[in-house]
């Protein structure tokens, strides 16, 4: 598994996640069973969804009834869950489970049963009328505040928190990120609808959580696109097949062995993220960098330094033959330069092990970006 860790960096509950393709959850489909026949090709699984306290599962029961749509129904949720848990007790994937519940308590006792070792995702999503009536899905998304004590109250388990949301029903997904990243949630699953990359970029630059990109992502291109505006990982809920993850699977995995970071962001001009700060020179003329500093309040000599500090003593802090004197200020390797190809040859630092370096510096910006830097706009 060090082999994944090496190739991804991605840790949930101190496990590492073997691939950045998940499967999301289907209510009345996706249990246990479900995930462990296509194990071999995901790193993380969220099933259910599982209705827990009594709104919630006359809720299910009234869906189920209409014959449309199928629902895990059960009268003891804490004992079909524990059940759900021990099956996959064996298995690399790291497990999720996604609940409906009505009230913070409902939550609490779930994570009290279960323990520490899996991930606890609050459904905010589900569109059904009768859930939304019991007070779960996307009613949570137009009363955030009540959606925030149950983050807050199953932080205080002490257990790891997704929130799994559907964009463009919150007033504003970018407040809400935020919101939910002071609450103390870790992970935010977000269903993009039709909003596509610009959405998750507004997202990814409002937190710092892990973010999971799901809706239709079932290429390798549309994979690509997702990780390099945000992402850190992916999920399928419908077409969560076994040759579809497996294409994925193995796509993402040549694709990181070969180019060294497998979420690397667009460059800033070209659309990018906050990330993508570790590719940008120094602000010395007119470009996004510049806005994009001031939009963050970080100050341009801030960022100099920020970014020289981060380089020090690694071999980015080499290349005086670059345009700004250090690798730190130079672009991806996707970009042709002549002077950045010709240092890295010179310092014997191949492209992959290069990208991997500039990674190491944009967690180094974002730690400063989110936890040094206050600000009320980015986008």
């Amino acid at each position: 598994m060090m082999d994944a860790f090496d190739r991804f960096g991605l840790l949930i509950n101190d496990r590492v996640v073997r691939t950045p393709v998940a499967i999301a959850s289907m209510a009345g489909i996706v249990d246990a069973d479900y995930v462990l026949e296509r194990a071999e090709h995901i790193g993380l699984a969220f099933i259910g969804g599982y209705s827990i306290d009594r709104p919630t599962m006359d809720a299910a029961q009234s869906v189920a009834s209409s014959g449309d749509r199928r629902e895990f129904i059960c009268d003891d949720p804490v004992t079909e869950l524990q059940a759900q848990n021990a099956k996959m007790e064996k298995s690399d994937v790291v497990l999720g489970v996604n609940l409906r519940g009505s009230s913070p308590e409902a939550f609490r006792v779930i994570a009290q049963a279960l323990g520490s070792a899996i991930v606890y995702e609050i459904d905010a999503h589900c569109r059904q009328p009768e859930m939304i009536a019991a007070g779960c899905g996307e009613y949570y998304l137009k009363n955030t505040e009540k959606l925030l004590t149950v983050v807050r109250e199953l932080k205080n388990e002490g257990v790891t928190v997704s929130v799994k949301i559907r964009a463009g029903v919150a007033n504003d997904d970018r407040a809400l990120a935020k919101k939910l990243w002071g609450a103390g949630a870790d992970i935010l699953h977000v269903d993009l609808m039709d909003f596509g990359t610009a959405k998750l970029r507004q997202i990814r630059n409002s937190c710092p959580l892990m973010l999971i990109a799901n809706n239709s992502i079932n290429t390798f291109e549309r994979m690509k696109d997702m990780l390099s505006h945000g992402a850190d990982i992916i999920s399928l809920a419908r077409q969560s097949d076994s040759r579809t993850l497996a294409g994925l699977d193995a796509a993402i995995t040549r694709y990181a062995d070969e180019d060294g970071w497998y979420n690397a962001p667009k460059q800033l001009c070209r659309g990018g993220d906050i990330r993508s700060l570790t590719f940008c020179c120094m602000p010395v003329k007119e470009c996004p960098l510049i806005p994009t500093l001031a939009r963050i309040n970080l100050p341009r000599e801030d960022y100099i330094r920020m970014k020289m500090e981060g380089v020090k003593g690694t071999p980015l802090d080499d290349g005086k033959q670059t345009c700004f004197g250090s690798l730190a200020w130079c672009c991806k390797t996707s970009s042709p330069c002549m002077f950045r190809n010709m240092t890295l040859k010179q310092v014997g630092l191949s492209n992959k092990e290069y990208m991997r370096l500039k990674r190491d510096l944009s967690d180094t910006i974002m730690g400063r970006v989110f936890h040094d830097v206050s600000t009320d706009k980015r986008s």
